[in-house]
């Protein structure tokens, strides 16, 4: 399993349009990908206040080459979104299964 997080600096007065772009555009985009496992998403807190975040589960790599192509480890932007980003960053975690016992 890979996790990808996806992290996104937007300026305050763009907050609320993103957010709402950030749901109706990207996430249906990651959604309705092969092999996504989970998806969350969260914005701003006041000890992040300009960052908004995407955190996804990915049964595999190819899967996620899948989804962002050759270049997945770096941010995957759908068209329209690009607008509201200052900047963004990308990172991979191999997934650590738990115990549930």
């Amino acid at each position: 399993m890979i996790v990808r997080i996806f992290k996104a600096i937007i300026p305050t007065e763009l907050h609320i349009e993103f957010e709402i772009k950030f749901k109706e555009i990207s996430v249906p985009v990651v959604k309705n990908s092969k092999g996504l496992i989970s998806l969350e998403i969260g914005r701003p807190t006041k000890w992040n206040p300009k960052e908004f975040i995407m955190i996804s589960q990915w049964e595999s790599e190819k899967d996620l080459i899948e989804f962002a192509g050759q270049n997945w480890n770096q941010a995957h932007i759908p068209e329209g979104m690009e607008k509201f980003i200052v900047e963004c960053s990308v990172s991979h975690y191999e997934g650590i299964v738990l115990d549930t016992a």
